[in-house]
């Protein structure tokens, strides 16, 4: 079916959006259509900030408002450990556990030569730099439990092993093919618990 010109387009940029489909994104778009005047404005405006206002830590590259973000400026976190995850989100997901007191790394992807995804695609350079001027004992990876966040684990291992310091990775609770984001803070906590040297 043709639709106005105006709803095709906003059909079409719904449908950018990861996991959105046509369908999905017919049913958005009408509902967008149908919300009050200031909802869709304020909607529109929360867009714009998120693109406009949030930017990459300087020092673990997570999403934040001020560089350096908060996490990496709270003394009271332990100093010595940094968790590497793959995405912002799973920053997320850690917090929400609140036993890990720790720093994080965010590697915005992981490698995947079927994408095109190399070591040089991921923020890893910037870790090793942070590791040489910090006094970190451990590095826990907690890249996903799929075939890219293994690969990812392994190079980062063989990269960060010569330097004696402690690399560990998440076990227990997550399963192969899970990802950080979608797991309860009970199988974090388990995961966190029982990761292992690699």
């Amino acid at each position: 079916m043709l639709y106005p010109r105006p709803l095709a387009m906003l059909i079409d940029s719904f449908m950018k959006l990861p996991g959105i489909g046509e369908k999905t994104a017919t049913r958005l778009a009408f509902y967008v259509v149908e919300m009050q005047d200031e909802d869709v404005n304020q909607f529109a405006k929360s867009l714009l900030s998120a693109k406009r206002d949030l930017t990459f830590c300087a020092i673990c590259g997570d999403l934040t408002e001020e560089s350096p973000c908060s996490i990496c400026t709270d003394s009271s976190r332990e100093q010595t450990t940094i968790l590497v995850v793959e995405e912002a989100k799973d920053i997320v997901a850690m917090e929400n556990m609140r036993e890990y007191h720790g720093l994080y790394h965010v590697l915005h992807g992981t490698i995947s030569p079927m994408d095109g995804t190399g070591p040089e695609d991921i923020n890893a350079t910037s870790l090793i730099q942070r590791l040489q001027n910090s006094k970190i004992e451990e590095v826990i990876i907690g890249t996903n439990a799929t075939v890219e966040g293994e690969a990812t684990a392994m190079f980062l291992a063989r990269l960060i092993k010569p330097s004696g310091i402690k690399v560990t990775r998440l076990a227990h609770g997550l399963s192969v093919g899970s990802n950080l984001e979608y797991a309860d803070e009970i199988t974090l906590l388990k995961a966190v618990e029982g990761r292992r040297e690699i």
